[in-house]
């Protein structure tokens, strides 16, 4: 671990000497990830891309793709596509990544289950905004927006989320 990994822990995320307050998956921290489960996936795992709403927010950083009207995820293990952004029209389970809400207005993407996913293991495990203090994901890692907007322009290639 090194200070510019993002560590979670039971008090925070430990991130660049500072601890930001979090949130994690309804299912806890497991070491045995399912599709559907609501946990968060115990190990340490690649920062691969970043995305943002470029009708709400400035790009957070260089590398960071704008989300677009039809930009989804997959979600359907028993589609080829699982685990990946494709585009609507899209007939297979799926997540829009253009809410209404501000939850996915600057979304981390980790390697969980990625590039190549195995059916069942478990979608996208992001890293976004939370939607209130201690309101457990769906499986990925919240942040308060002003921590979230502050931590996306200090990640680097280097960057990684171990979960402890």
């Amino acid at each position: 671990m090194t200070p510019q990994d993002l560590v979670v822990t039971p008090t925070g995320v430990r991130f660049l000497g500072r601890v930001f307050p979090n949130t994690v998956g309804r299912g806890g921290i497991t070491d045995d990830k399912r599709e559907g489960d609501g946990a968060t996936p115990r190990g340490v795992h690649r920062l691969v891309g970043m995305l943002y709403r470029p009708d709400r927010i400035a790009q957070p950083a260089d590398w960071a793709l704008p989300i677009g009207p039809s930009d989804l995820w997959s979600d359907d293990p028993a589609h080829e596509d699982y685990n990946q952004m494709v585009r609507a029209p899209y007939p297979h389970s799926h997540e829009k990544l253009r809410r209404a809400d501000p939850m996915y207005d600057l979304v981390i993407l980790t390697d969980w289950n990625w590039p190549y996913a195995e059916a069942g293991k478990g979608s996208a495990i992001f890293i976004h905004q939370w939607r209130r203090p201690g309101f457990p994901t769906a499986g990925c890692i919240g942040f308060s927006r002003r921590d979230l907007h502050w931590i996306a322009p200090r990640i680097t290639y280097e960057t990684r989320l171990i979960v402890l």
